[in-house]
């Protein structure tokens, strides 16, 4: 993807990167360069988006935070409702 250089410096990130990164206005990023590269690196970490959607399998409610979400075990589970209320 390309994008274009400002006459005020700017830099619009495309929009499918600001998406994949879940990135939005006001968040701050890390600039770097190095060998002539200049990398942006988000600081702010993003919540997971999740969302409510219905299981194929079971046809049940289920929340989804995404493929690359970690998966949650029994064990895990039963941690985090012994610290709740």
């Amino acid at each position: 993807m390309q994008t274009r250089l400002s006459s005020k410096g700017q830099v619009v990130l495309p929009q499918a990167i600001r998406r994949k990164l879940g990135l939005r206005t006001g968040d701050t990023l890390e600039a770097e360069v190095k060998g002539g590269v200049v990398t942006l690196t988000p600081q702010t970490p993003r919540a997971r988006k999740t969302r409510i959607v219905k299981d194929p399998l079971t046809g049940l409610p289920v929340l989804n935070t995404g493929a690359d979400s970690p998966t949650l075990t029994s064990e895990a589970v039963r941690s985090i409702l012994e610290e709740f209320p």
